[in-house]
């Protein structure tokens, strides 16, 4: 009988982890549009090397990189979001 329980206690947190995994996947596909929608509006380019920059979502916060790598770059709220959960 406990290892039923320590069974279903696993499948449990199986289940529990793999929801919160598509909560964060889901999360990070919501940012990343809502960039690109930003990003049709102006098309941002590397200050290095003139490369368009890509949308990615990291740590559930949107930003935009060099594709060759010379950096992030993050928007007004998003870097508000980073310094704020520094503190």
């Amino acid at each position: 009988m406990s290892d039923e329980k320590d069974r279903l206690g696993q499948r449990l947190h199986d289940i529990e982890k793999a929801r919160e995994d598509q909560w964060a996947r889901d999360e990070d596909k919501k940012l990343i549009e809502k960039l690109r929608q930003r990003q049709t509006l102006v098309d941002l380019h590397c200050p290095q090397c003139n490369s368009k920059l890509v949308a990615h979502a990291h740590n559930g916060f949107a930003m935009m990189s060099c594709p060759s790598g010379h950096g992030a770059w993050l928007d007004k709220i998003a870097l508000a979001k980073v310094v704020g959960s520094r503190k």
